[in-house]
């Protein structure tokens, strides 16, 4: 059959070369056989319910549709660009192997309601299983805090050192960005979760049609309660998009840390061989190369969110052709996010930690200065600004010497402020600095072993 016929009467010859190679989508959309197939049997079994096709055609169709899902997943599926896109390569081989019952398929439904509904399963089934990556991420990055817990490290703010903190607590800080992220793509498959199908082509259909049984037997919450904003709605795409950007970014915030911290000028961390790669000429190399291609492709979740953000500005109501350029961002931004996921989970899962190395550069930069301000508040009832000058004054004078705060002597402290105590040195070190830290959200190993052991509750027990 031709793409000629499937339209009907209404043209008196087929399109142009060029029009067909614009016109047609199914060098993408054919990943969407599955999904067309399961909303048609359950289309079909609609049909039947209600007496609107015989029990007979409609068992036709149903097994006519299970042996077209066994020929594309056997690989024995022929496309060809004339059928446009997979909705007509379906119909046209179900005609093929059951005759003129295949026409009746197609009744009360259109290809704007069908595409709608075949996004919404597909990106629904991406969500789900987009949620078990990041669940896995989650796990490895809980396990590697659990192990480190107690493992000082530099904090960071403008890349230079700040205040001591733990490895473990780090961790735990993607682990809690990606739970938002989880909870961003649960939000938005409970707003998808409405069935299209039974809008037709925009108005809706005379026939005695049951949306009801047709959303439930697709897994559905709901039908949805307006025609015109069924077939048109893309919202979760974007919904899905705006998701795959912020994990992305969350994604390669980390990679980031990674490709610094396994540099030479660093050392805190070594990237397994696995995840690794070398250099065409210096054979000394080892690139963090999982790291940075994951780092390089959050830009493609954006732009793919951009793509269909401003394709679908300009669009009235309800349908235009425009909207097929909806699936390639998402099916590229969802293949994507899933390779960085499992690459991540994998250098997470392997990376080893220079804990030694780490300690030395948490002292750097006078990490403590703020442990000495506070003990000064404390101890001293020093108002929290003079404190901050005393310590101010401290950093200077160690800069001078060419040592560190806990390297001062009692009687150089004493010089800048008298009532200083030989207790101030308690304070100093940084495992004492992140002992202390044990506020709620702190760094302390104490709150991260609590944090840990949370986490690993709410994994097991699947949130």
């Amino acid at each position: 059959m031709s793409a000629n016929e499937l339209w009907g009467g209404r043209f008196a010859k087929g399109p142009a070369e060029i029009m067909e190679r614009i016109n047609a989508s199914i060098d993408f959309d054919r990943r969407l056989y599955q999904q067309d197939i399961t909303g048609s049997i359950a289309h079909s079994n609609m049909l039947i319910a209600k007496g609107i096709i015989s029990r007979e055609d409609g068992e036709k169709i149903q097994e006519g549709l299970r042996t077209i899902l066994r020929e594309i997943e056997a690989g024995n599926f022929k496309t060809d660009p004339a059928l446009e896109d997979i909705h007509m390569h379906v119909e046209a081989r179900l005609r093929e192997l059951i005759g003129d019952a295949a026409g009746r398929l197609h009744t009360a439904r259109s290809r704007n309601d069908q595409v709608a509904t075949d996004m919404r399963l597909w990106v629904r089934d991406t969500m789900d299983h987009l949620d078990g990556e990041l669940k896995d991420l989650q796990t490895a990055l809980v396990d590697l805090a659990d192990s480190e817990a107690d493992t000082v490290m530099p904090g960071f703010t403008h890349l230079q050192a700040a205040q001591p903190v733990t490895f473990g607590h780090h961790m735990l800080a993607y682990t809690e960005m990606f739970a938002r992220d989880r909870g961003r793509l649960q939000d938005a498959r409970a707003r998808l979760n409405e069935c299209p199908l039974g809008s037709a082509a925009l108005a809706g259909t005379s026939f005695p049609i049951d949306r009801e049984m047709t959303a439930k037997e697709l897994g559905f919450d709901r039908p949805t309660a307006n025609s015109l904003d069924g077939v048109s709605d893309r919202d979760f795409a974007l919904e899905f998009l705006s998701f795959a950007s912020i994990c992305s970014m969350h994604l390669s915030r980390l990679a980031e840390e990674i490709v610094i911290w396994s540099s030479a000028q660093f050392r805190f961390v070594e990237c397994s061989d696995s995840f690794s790669t070398g250099s065409s000429i210096m054979p000394q190399k080892k690139n963090p190369d999982a790291a940075e291609l994951i780092r390089g492709k959050a830009g493609r979740s954006s732009g793919a969110f951009n793509t269909l953000l401003m394709m679908m500005k300009g669009l009235p109501m309800t349908y235009g052709k425009d909207m097929q350029e909806d699936k390639e961002p998402v099916f590229d931004a969802a293949d994507n996010l899933q390779l960085c996921l499992a690459a991540m989970t994998g250098m997470i899962s392997d990376l080893t930690v220079n804990r030694e190395i780490l300690k030395a550069a948490s002292g750097a930069g006078f990490s403590t200065a703020t442990d000495l301000a506070d003990w000064l508040v404390r101890s001293l009832n020093m108002p929290f600004r003079n404190a901050h000058h005393v310590t101010g004054a401290l950093v200077k004078l160690a800069e001078t010497k060419n040592c560190g705060l806990e390297d001062l002597s009692l009687q150089d402290m004493q010089g800048v402020e008298p009532a200083i105590t030989e207790d101030v040195f308690d304070v100093l070190g940084v495992d004492n600095s992140v002992a202390s830290r044990t506020s709620y959200g702190g760094t302390s190993p104490q709150n991260v072993k609590e944090q840990v052991k949370l986490w690993k509750s709410r994994l097991a027990g699947g949130a």
